[in-house]
This record gives C-alpha cells, sequence and structure tokens, in this order.
C-alpha cells in the first residue's frame, strides 16, 4: 500500500459512505485547462435512478445476494452508485450488457452497483475491512481502481480546479466525492440546488458522499474569466427520483471551491488522453 495517501474519512450511514483517499502520482494525471472555450454540457444516464437507502422496498435481499446474516436496508455505497451511472453513459449499451450491466432494470443495475462498492472497498486498501463484512464505506479513487481492474475503463484523470472540473465536463461525466452537510439532504429547492439555503455551510456535517456529475448546466464568465457564483453543475444522485429534480441536484461552482480541500473529482475514461 501506498505510504503517501492522503486519507480523510467519514462515519458512514445508509445513505452516506464516501471517504477522501488521494494519490499524488494518480493526481498527476490531470487534465489542465488551456483557455478552450467551456460550453454547456450533458451527459445522461441511461439506467434509472437508484435509491441505495429502500433495499427491501426494491426486492433486494442482500442476505441471499451476498452472504449475509440478515437483510440490511441500505448501504453506504454511494461510490458504487455513482460510478455505475457513470459507467451507464460511458459504455455502449451493448459493452454494458457484456459487462453484467443490465441498463433497463433498476433492481439488475442496483446489485451490479453493491457488487461494484464492495470491490472498491477491496481496491481501498488503507481500509482495515471489507464489504459485505462490513458497511465501512469506500473512495472515489477505490472504485475508480476497481473499474479498471474489472476492465470497464483503461484509465482514469482528476481535476483539482473549477476550470479544470468544466474542461472534463466538456468530453464526459465525473465522479465527484464531497463532504455532505444535512441542509444538502433537506434541500426543498425544485430544482435540487443543494446550495438553495445561503447558511448551508453553518449546517450540520453528515458525512461523505459520491455523485455522478452529468452536466454542466450554466457557463457563466465576466471578462473571460470563469463566474463560480452563476455557474453550475447538475449529479445525479442515489436516493430515488423523489429526492431533489427527479433524482438530480445542482450546485455552483462557488460551493464546489468553497469545500475544494475536501473534494476530488475523478473522470473514468475510455481510450482517453492519457492512462493513470
Amino acid at each position: 500500500m501506498p505510504t503517501d495517501l492522503t486519507i480523510r474519512t467519514y462515519d458512514p450511514a445508509g445513505h452516506l459512505g464516501r471517504h477522501q483517499a488521494l494519490d499524488p502520482r494518480s493526481l498527476a494525471y490531470r487534465r489542465p485547462y488551456d483557455g478552450q472555450p467551456l460550453r454547456p454540457t450533458a451527459w445522461e444516464p441511461r439506467i434509472p435512478v437508484l435509491d441505495q437507502r429502500n433495499l427491501l422496498a426494491q426486492g433486494i435481499l442482500t442476505s441471499a445476494s451476498y452472504g449475509l446474516e440478515s437483510d440490511v436496508d441500505a448501504l453506504a455505497s454511494c461510490t458504487g452508485q455513482a460510478a455505475t451511472a457513470l459507467l451507464s453513459i460511458l459504455l455502449t449499451p451493448e459493452q454494458a450488457t457484456g459487462a453484467g450491466l443490465y441498463t433497463g432494470s433498476a433492481v439488475a443495475a442496483q446489485h451490479f452497483a453493491i457488487g461494484l462498492y464492495a470491490d472498491a472497498t477491496a481496491a481501498d486498501r488503507w481500509l482495515e475491512y471489507t464489504w459485505p463484512t462490513d458497511d465501512i464505506g469506500s473512495s472515489g479513487l477505490g472504485v475508480a481502481k476497481a473499474m479498471r481492474d474489472r476492465g470497464l475503463i483503461d484509465q482514469y484523470g482528476h481535476a483539482t480546479t473549477a476550470e479544470e472540473l468544466c474542461t472534463l465536463l466538456q468530453t464526459g461525466p465525473v465522479l465527484l466525492g464531497l463532504p455532505w452537510c444535512s441542509a444538502f439532504t433537506d434541500t426543498s429547492d425544485p430544482h435540487g440546488f443543494i446550495d438553495a439555503d445561503p447558511d448551508w455551510a453553518t449546517s450540520p456535517l453528515e458525512g461523505g458522499h459520491e455523485v455522478c456529475v452529468t452536466a454542466l448546466e450554466d457557463v457563466a464568465q465576466v471578462d473571460g474569466v470563469l463566474d463560480p457564483d452563476h455557474t453550475v453543475i447538475r449529479f445525479r444522485n442515489s436516493w430515488s427520483a423523489s429526492w431533489g429534480d427527479h433524482g438530480d441536484g445542482r450546485m455552483f461552482l462557488r460551493t464546489y471551491l468553497t469545500l475544494r480541500d475536501q473534494i476530488d473529482v475523478i473522470q473514468p475514461r475510455l481510450d482517453s488522453w492519457s492512462s493513470s
């Protein structure tokens, strides 16, 4: 295991389970912003909105499927959920079916996501335990490694600035791990803006969460410089279609910048600009 990892852990819960793991060797694979035009883009998942919180109601019996003594109703599997949404975009329908991701079935996609979460906990070698033995959460880096180990992707790159994040979204969706405040969970904004409450930053920290960013919806610039107060990204969450805007959330880039030291952005890719 590398000894130079930077690790920030959060207490896992049934709807939150992301930890931050940063590897300087991996972070070297970035696509720097070179002044190229940044345009609105959107990438739509081919699977239904998943729900990691109400597994029993979905008919997902973890005892039978994963060898547990009893069924659980929620898992801290957000990294697997976000990665599954991303793969449904990245892979062709034929590639997805070949990988065991059946995009027309929410239950099948949920099982795929849970299996990917299990692989991610094993790829996070700094974790003491793995799922299904223990529901301990995982990292964006761990699930990226799990996808590569399965042969689902051949590389992944990172973004560490708002401009780099917007640059990645020009070519595809990204995984974004962030600290999750209670104001984000309780959002009642009809458009799913998690930062609609101007006091969101003072609300209690609930844990860490992983989402799949699917769109750069609005791009604002002032004198040619990106304006984070009016630039908007959209993401797919994994708390059912009843959360946010039919399962999607939005936030301003200003929120990304506020939380940046606790955020990691990863873009899994196929035949892309570099390998990691």
